[in-house]
């Protein structure tokens, strides 16, 4: 089962960045015309998306016991989405102890505070950063 879920996140983190490089690549993060973000599927769809990341983010603070490891995990997830999420998921699912149980990887707690989390806010703030600079 750890198998395939690792199979899995490694799947969703590599499509969502391939398919952000790819946007990226054809307009910039800030181009989108402003009547799409007047649309009401356009709103719907970032109310959903980011319900979606808070209800992920409960489980990340309730692992993660440090106060800056929780927030370090917020900035990434909401400013990195799906590729936050992934690498998290991945993170763990790679930590697992011997024999794997899915178990251990659902209900571990973390004292400490990691790099990944702090890492991955910091490009997320900086790819805002530089997309909002450039548009």
């Amino acid at each position: 089962m750890l198998t395939a879920l690792r199979l899995l996140f490694g799947f969703i983190l590599v499509a969502m960045l391939s398919v952000t490089t790819w946007a990226s690549l054809c307009c910039p993060l800030f181009g989108v015309p402003p009547d799409v973000f007047r649309h009401p599927w356009f709103i719907a769809t970032m109310f959903d998306a980011y319900a979606g990341f808070l209800t992920f983010y409960v489980w990340v603070a309730w692992q993660q016991q440090a106060w800056s490891a929780r927030a370090a995990w917020l900035v990434a997830i909401l400013l990195l989405g799906n590729v936050a999420m992934a690498a998290y998921c991945l993170r763990q699912l790679c930590r697992a102890p011997a024999p794997p149980a899915l178990a251990g990887v659902l209900t571990r707690r973390e004292t400490g505070a990691g790099l990944l989390g702090p890492v991955l806010a910091g490009l997320g703030i900086a790819v805002v950063g530089l997309a909002w600079l450039s548009r």
